[in-house]
């Protein structure tokens, strides 16, 4: 394991040891923690942002997005056919409001 040295504020020195005593855990290991969820969540960050830039570039293309919204709209009339068909499996009236 990399040992890595580091200067904290001492505000958030204090803030970091009691955390490590509430959590009966040792600094390093809340720090440790916190460094893996940050880095986590940015590299989550960045996929989602990928994400949107290509539905962007998609959805800028009138070609891309004729055929995009086709085959969304060809998905969504069999997935609910789908789902229809599983509730009368079960027992339940598709037509039945269930928010009452």
């Amino acid at each position: 394991m990399t040992a890595l040295s580091l200067r904290l504020p001492d505000d958030l020195d204090a803030m970091l040891g009691n955390e490590a005593r509430l959590e009966g855990k040792s600094r390093s290991e809340i720090a440790r923690q916190a460094i893996a969820e940050f880095l986590a969540r940015r590299e989550k960050e960045r996929f989602m942002a990928e994400i949107v830039a290509a539905a962007a570039a998609l959805a800028a293309d009138p070609a891309a997005r004729r055929e995009a919204l086709e085959l969304a709209e060809a998905g969504a009339d069999e997935g609910l056919d789908a789902l229809i068909a599983e509730e009368c499996a079960a027992g339940i009236d598709p037509d039945a409001k269930w928010w009452r």
